[in-house]
């Protein structure tokens, strides 16, 4: 129905659409698909190492690109060893398990962290752990009151399951990837070490909090006992995440990696993926952020609350630590996709995401995975710009408005392209 009044208004309109193109005859379109930062390919440079990359068995712990990913990447993490894993779902429960060993041991953790919400409960179902949620702060922090109270609580007790393990979610994705700051993440782990309790670090865009707070990575993991890590998200890799942490740590995760049926044979054609977006972390995140600040400054402020207040200059390790609410990452959740390519891993990406911000093509918000039920659910909030009016303006093709419900790559491109039309019109 809305595909038929959006054809019936552009003939009263007598607009002409470029066939293929879904814009007038003459004006190219351009999509900007916010989803979420999973959407992305590997560019060709990203596709080059992957292609050439030296494989050997990781199961067997043979697989060089492998082992130089782990190594390196224990060096900027500042932890002693790290283990390749299919993903940070997988990471994040092998940390539980390794610190959890008890069945009925118990987990504290937001009630809206990722761990939480989106991981199906494998603690509970898999490893037989008890999570007992604390209800989340603006700025993606919990009491520590509470929390102290919570881990005090089953000490003694015969009545109460022992707290074992702390996790942590930083950027915290429900908050509006909210970044957790230093003197934050010093206060919980002070509390933790005095009741004997472990904390691990959902690290899944650690690297974008990073870049945020302008700090080595490894400045934020030491707070942590162990720490995981997605490069399929920020990092543009297609497939692959890490989990970090002492040495002792690292031999058990790999048993529970092979129980969980993680355990891959030639890795390296993965790893070197992640070897490409690693390397180009900080360069390419740092311009992601910017690129966010621009789309939020042209006149979507709602969709990005914090981010024109947020520096993104300087690199880790130049700027001083600041207590209180961590800052927002814009470039989180969005990573990546402000650039036109779509791509990580090339050196010849020209940045096209922020000249199409300079020309007014604003992104619509998102039904990214904070939202319950995940990205590809329906979103009211991709509902927040009249396309019917950008229909009517003779500035968005009537074809490319699909039906349907779903926040698809589409429907966002179509709302983007309206939300600039509408504005510059």
């Amino acid at each position: 129905m809305l595909r038929g009044l959006a054809r019936a208004a552009a003939q009263r309109h007598g607009a002409r659409w470029a066939r293929g193109s879904g814009s007038p005859a003459g004006v190219p379109a351009h999509v900007v698909d916010l989803r979420s930062d999973t959407v992305t390919q590997p560019g060709p440079a990203m596709r080059r190492a992957m292609a050439e990359a030296v494989v050997g068995d990781d199961d067997y712990g043979e697989d060089p690109t492998v082992r130089e990913l782990q190594e390196k990447a224990a060096e900027l993490l500042g932890v002693e060893r790290t283990l390749f894993v299919p993903t940070n779902t997988m990471a994040n429960l092998i940390s539980v398990m390794c610190y959890c060993r008890r069945r009925g041991s118990q987990l504290l953790l937001g009630q809206e962290c990722h761990l939480h919400v989106y991981e199906q409960g494998g603690v509970a179902q898999i490893a037989g752990v008890h999570s007992h949620p604390l209800p989340d702060l603006p700025h993606g922090t919990l009491d520590l009151d509470e929390l102290e109270r919570m881990v005090r609580r089953g000490f003694g007790s015969p009545y109460h399951p022992v707290c074992e393990l702390i996790c942590l979610e930083n950027t915290h994705n429900s908050s509006g990837d909210r970044v957790l700051s230093i003197n934050y993440l010093r206060q919980v782990r002070l509390l933790a070490q005095s009741y004997g309790v472990r904390v691990h670090l959902d690290g899944a865009r650690l690297m974008n909090a990073a870049v945020a707070l302008r700090v080595p990575p490894a400045r934020i993991v030491e707070h942590c006992d162990s720490v995981s890590l997605c490069f399929s998200k920020g990092l543009g890799a297609p497939v692959g995440a890490l989990v970090g942490g002492p040495k002792d740590f690292i031999k058990e995760a790999w048993r529970l990696r092979k129980a969980l049926g993680g355990g891959m044979r030639q890795a390296g054609v993965l790893a070197a993926a992640a070897l490409v977006g690693l390397g180009e972390a900080e360069e390419v995140l740092l311009r992601d952020h910017r690129n966010a600040q621009r789309f939020a400054k042209v006149g979507l402020p709602s969709a990005f609350p914090g981010v024109t207040g947020l520096g993104s200059g300087g690199s880790w390790g130049r700027a001083a630590l600041t207590a209180g609410p961590g800052p927002r990452a814009p470039g989180t959740g969005i990573s990546h996709l402000l650039r036109g390519s779509h791509r990580r891993g090339d050196e010849h990406g020209d940045g096209e995401g922020g000249r199409a911000a300079a020309r007014g093509a604003v992104p619509a918000p998102a039904g990214r995975e904070r939202r319950r039920g995940g990205p590809d659910r329906p979103c009211s909030a991709c509902a927040a710009f009249p396309l019917g009016g950008a229909v009517r303006a003779c500035r968005v093709a009537p074809r490319r408005l699909g039906t349907g419900h779903r926040a698809g790559a589409e429907e966002m491109g179509v709302r983007a392209e309206a939300a600039g039309a509408l504005r510059t019109g």
